[in-house]
């Protein structure tokens, strides 16, 4: 019998991208060469609230995008003969851009390290920086969060699922 552990809820979610959002402002003098990429599927309704949350901040519209990294993955023919591919749309030149990458947890840096091969066959951006609402340890690639809104410390056996409004209906950070 599975058991879930809820350890963020709509509150708790909210309150880490507004925390999330002043990090990546407190070190930069101006927006202008800033953008979020958000990582399918989570990781873009992620990147979309934190440019909400930014644009409040700022009045500024920071550019946003989204990226699939699926054929980049190192296990990608272990994942189905037939891999579902989603639709990279990054509305914008990565050249020279301070890239925020947007996931919804950070686990071994596979994931990550195949979205940074992904964005650079766009461009060469001047910097590529990672913002995650969870990180839950077990790296297996020397990748951190630049921006992380919670560290779980969790068994590598157990999952930890984020759901969100605007793919499950519901905004909650369970571990099962």
């Amino acid at each position: 019998m599975e058991t879930q552990r809820e350890v963020l809820n709509t509150a708790g979610i909210e309150a880490i991208l507004d925390r999330m959002s002043a990090d990546i402002l407190k070190h930069r003098m101006t927006t202008d060469h800033l953008a979020l990429v958000g990582l399918h599927t989570r990781g873009v309704h992620l990147a979309k609230r934190l440019q909400n949350v930014l644009l409040d901040k700022t009045g500024c519209l920071i550019p946003s995008g989204d990226i699939d990294i699926t054929l980049y993955r190192d296990d990608w023919t272990q994942i189905g003969h037939s891999p579902v591919v989603k639709a990279t749309d990054i509305p914008f030149s990565v050249d020279g851009k301070e890239i925020v990458l947007v996931d919804d947890v950070l686990f071994t840096g596979r994931t990550i390290r195949a979205a940074m091969d992904a964005l650079m066959d766009f461009g060469r951006p001047a910097r590529i920086e990672l913002a995650v609402l969870v990180d839950r340890g077990h790296r297996e690639l020397p990748i951190q969060g630049n921006f992380t809104g919670i560290l779980i410390d969790t068994d590598r056996t157990e999952t930890v699922n984020v759901l969100l409004m605007e793919s499950d209906g519901e905004d909650r950070v369970v571990i099962e």
